[in-house]
């Protein structure tokens, strides 16, 4: 009897020992499950939102420029897989997805290279690279920039472009009409400025020479293009890089601000910024603290006002010759563009002038808002257009109405003669 109340015994503990081997292996399964699930999920989130543009500007969404979008989606690189490159981002993806999202069409290789025939027909060369015109399939004669492999700027800029472009719309900024990513060429294709840069006409012999209204007007023009970005865009963008080379000028000779690349979306978290943008037109605040605000972009635009004034490139000591001027009031008289002296109003000259010190203040906060300026600017040319308006009349109408008042009175003493012989 003993025997077998042990083998009983014997037994049971076996089955025990078996069915906690099992529970354990169970357990530790389950977590094992589990975590890979979670790993997994977490996996797939980071790479979604890894995939996603800066913003999403797709089906359902409004390229109004009053309605912009409203909604960011911050990308942190930190956080992409090490396999996935800025360069295999546009491999990775969809690019006919990224094309809804930025709104701007998408176009091929083969397309690019009919309309510029075979790219042969150069425009031009930027720190991007090659530009080249083309004749588009629809007639529209457009400028096509190609990223070239040794370019200063990238992957990161080239994006940045297309996806600002495809939900900024002024008159005063270069639209950007599409763009291609094919066979490892990387382009942007922009409505095509008949009359180049502010640069070119400001320093390049031959080119036609800027009168003073030109240059007036110009000075709106970029003023306007950009209290839409600080003012209109939502979120505000700040341009990073404004220079004459990147103000083009159309047929009319209107000024639109282009070449987003470097542009960034205004932050109010306080980070600080990485140095980007051209010397002689960067803030000297921006470059000592790296924090970026709308006041660096008003900075720039300062700089370009006594380029306008002066016709001297700011990295030719532009700035000293303004600084010696600005101890005068009409110190700017000295520095004046050779090209207009004696042929410009040098009252707005001045007024002008005063405007692009105050844009220039070493102290950011003490310089007006971008909106400020382009009011004291028009209030110039409405200056000019109320003193055209009464010299005119002073002249040419003052003759009609004086003429107008002879015949009056002719015509009234004709009526008073023949009143007096119908009375006798």
């Amino acid at each position: 009897m003993a025997a077998p109340a042990g083998l009983v015994v014997i037994g049971i503990s076996v089955g025990v020992a078996i069915g906690l081997l099992l529970a354990v292996c169970s357990f530790f399964g389950l977590r094992w499950y589990r975590k890979r699930s979670h790993l997994r999920q977490n996996s797939t989130a980071r790479s979604s939102v890894s995939s996603l543009p800066i913003r999403t500007n797709g089906l359902g969404a409004s390229i109004d420029s009053s309605a912009s979008i409203s909604s960011s989606i911050s990308v942190n690189i930190s956080d992409m897989p090490a396999a996935i490159t800025p360069r295999s981002w546009w491999n990775h993806q969809n690019k006919d997805a990224f094309a809804s999202n930025s709104g701007i069409p998408r176009y091929s290789y083969k397309d690019i290279q009919k309309a510029t025939q075979n790219f042969t027909t150069i425009l031009g060369q930027g720190s991007f690279g090659p530009v080249y015109k083309a004749t588009m399939a629809t007639n529209e004669v457009v400028a096509v920039k190609v990223l070239a492999s040794n370019s200063k700027q990238g992957e990161k800029e080239f994006q940045t472009e297309v996806l600002l472009l495809g939900r900024l719309h002024h008159r005063n900024l270069v639209n950007l009409v599409g763009y291609c990513v094919d066979k490892g060429q990387h382009m942007l294709i922009y409505q095509y400025m008949s009359n180049g840069s502010l640069e070119s006409h400001l320093y390049s012999e031959g080119e036609k020479v800027l009168s003073w209204e030109q240059r007036l007007q110009v000075a709106l023009d970029i003023s306007h293009g950009i209290e839409y970005l600080h003012e209109g865009a939502v979120p505000p963008v700040i341009h990073r890089d404004l220079k004459s080379g990147n103000i083009l000028l159309d047929r009319s000779m209107g000024a639109k601000v282009a070449d987003f690349g470097l542009s960034k979306e205004e932050v109010f978290d306080g980070r600080k910024s990485g140095l980007k943008g051209t010397y002689g037109y960067m803030d000297p605040d921006y470059i000592s603290s790296s924090r970026l605000t709308k006041k660096s972009d008003v900075y720039s635009f300062g700089i370009i006002i006594f380029e306008l004034i002066t016709g001297i490139h700011p990295q030719q000591n532009l700035l000293e010759y303004v600084n010696l001027a600005g101890m005068s009031s009409d110190g700017v008289d000295e520095i004046l563009d050779k090209h207009i002296v004696g042929k410009c109003n040098i009252e707005e000259v001045r007024l002008l002038a005063s405007i692009g010190h105050k844009c220039i203040h070493k102290t950011p906060r003490r310089r007006p808002s971008i909106a400020d300026v382009s009011q004291a600017i028009s209030r110039i040319k409405r200056r000019r257009l109320t003193k055209e308006d009464t010299m005119s009349f002073a002249g040419g109408d003052v003759h009609d109405v004086l003429r107008r008042i002879e015949n009056q009175q002719v015509e009234l003493s004709s009526l008073t003669s023949i009143k007096e012989r119908v009375q006798a």
